[in-house]
């Protein structure tokens, strides 16, 4: 047996039916966001079963520099198995539990984020007009569309991401927070489907899940205002966080394909400790 499913094997029944909820929490936060669907549909022909999805994790795990409990591992194991792979699982219906969103939007917004992620100085950096349009592409829960709507109370945010279920709950934050400035969108892998043009697209932590890059951004142009901006925020390749770092893409290169898609780089800010932070305009 495999020395992770080996340890594994060793949890008693209580600890291997952990709450899949907190395992997506940790593989959320400490995972950098490469999380979507489509990094676990090149995945599903070398994950098998059980164990190599424990063997997987396990490998995982040693990337994000951080220590993990067995516990923790495990819950992790219950969260990918139940919302990707299901071995052993009845087949997935159409019904969605939001409980595990909520909290995953709570640690999104923990203060141990806000220390490397800087959300109000990001803003600060861009000095964004009261009344200027927004678009947070791949905004999840919206830990930087919440921040914008507070600060453009004036403003206008698109909140747009490619997964249902996120779509959903940032209008249900929306509402709930009485953000009427706030619109979910609902996008698609190589169209951002925003419903006006904007003076600004924030991409946190999504170029790299972007497939045909310099498609998609020549086809975002046509979604810019006249002076409209785009800017990049990702990890760097050198960082402690973030995705493995063979799905990492260098700054240099994000500069050289959103040039070759008609975009000319602006301004460059240093302030971000484990992220480059670029801002581009159309030629």
């Amino acid at each position: 047996m495999r020395l992770a499913s080996a340890l594994f094997a060793l949890l008693p029944l209580s600890v291997s039916a952990q709450d899949a909820a907190s395992g997506k929490v940790l593989y959320e936060t400490y995972c950098g966001g490469c999380h979507y669907e489509r990094v676990h549909q090149r995945m599903r022909s070398g994950v098998r079963d059980l164990s190599d999805l424990r063997d997987t994790v396990a490998r995982w795990s040693r990337q994000t520099k951080r220590t993990y409990t067995l516990d923790e591992l495990e819950n992790i194991v219950q969260y990918l198995n139940e919302s990707h792979y299901r071995f052993g699982l009845a087949p997935r219906t159409h019904q969605h539990r939001f409980g595990d969103a909520e909290k995953w939007a709570r640690v999104f917004d923990d203060p141990e984020r806000d220390a490397w992620q800087k959300p109000h100085q990001v803003i600060q950096a861009l000095a964004l007009k009261p009344d200027a349009v927004v678009a947070d592409l791949g905004a999840g829960t919206g830990y930087f569309s919440v921040r914008l709507a507070r600060m453009l109370p004036r403003g206008t945010v698109y909140a747009a991401d490619v997964e249902p279920d996120m779509v959903k709950y940032l209008g249900e934050r929306a509402k709930r927070e009485g953000l009427s400035n706030l619109r979910p969108v609902t996008s698609s892998g190589n169209d951002a489907r925003l419903p006006a043009k904007v003076d600004l697209v924030l991409l946190v932590d999504v170029y790299h899940h972007i497939d045909d890059r310099e498609r998609y951004f020549r086809g975002l142009a046509g979604s810019l205002a006249p002076g409209g901006r785009v800017a990049v925020i990702d990890f760097k390749l050198d960082s402690p966080r973030g995705p493995p770092k063979s799905s990492r893409v260098d700054p240099e290169r994000v500069k050289a394909e959103l040039a070759r898609a008609g975009y000319a780089l602006t301004a460059e800010h240093a302030f971000l400790p484990d992220q480059y932070f670029l801002e581009f305009s159309r030629r």
